[in-house]
């Protein structure tokens, strides 16, 4: 089984969004990319979301947190909406014609039978890193992986990624940042006392 990487280059990931946006518009393949990337949810879980989990009818608007319990671990996870997030949202119920509470965000496109599958969205993330030109194996965890990756960068720390992630340990979420060699050059290079 080979490793999963998150996706480094910014260049590449801004390309890799945009392919359901602009290149092949598919309003769900794109929220489910944005909402991937940007919640850092399992996939399962980011699949088995509901229009109840994102939108209040009652107030007629957009929730603010997207709270889950988490299908791995059976911990609540409350994540804030991005405007990222929100703006995929936006998109995708401007396109989508059904739109109940219980009717799953990403459904796999038969008349009420589900969400998307894990292998379907498998392809969709493969078609759109073909385009963006990752030649490294980019699969559905890759979508958490980059929001860690990411977040390190930007100066978040590890602990709090951990808390983030929900890991048990700090081993396992070192193992997610998949920090090579050009990073620790990159810190050399920069940090001149």
């Amino acid at each position: 089984m080979s490793t999963t990487y998150p996706i480094k280059s910014e260049e590449k990931l801004k390309k890799f969004k945009e392919y359901y946006l602009f290149i092949k518009p598919v309003c769900r393949n794109y929220a489910m990319i944005i909402l991937g990337l940007n919640t850092a949810f399992r996939i399962g879980d980011l699949l088995s979301l509901q229009w109840r989990d994102v939108f209040s009818e009652k107030k007629n608007c957009f929730k603010d947190h997207i709270c889950i319990t988490e299908q791995k671990t059976g911990k609540e996870r409350s994540v804030a909406v991005n405007a990222s997030v929100s703006d995929a949202l936006y998109i995708l119920r401007e396109k989508e014609i059904h739109r109940e509470e219980t009717r799953y965000l990403f459904p796999n496109g038969r008349k009420g039978s589900g969400h998307l599958s894990r292998s379907q969205a498998f392809r969709i993330i493969k078609e759109a890193a073909e385009y963006a030109g990752l030649e490294e194996h980019i699969s559905c965890h890759s979508l958490r992986k980059t929001f860690g990756y990411h977040a390190w960068k930007q100066g978040v720390q590890p602990a709090l990624l951990m808390e983030l992630y929900n890991h048990s340990s700090y081993r396992v979420t070192k193992q997610y940042l998949c920090i090579e060699q050009d990073d620790k050059d990159r810190v050399y290079l920069t940090v001149q006392l």
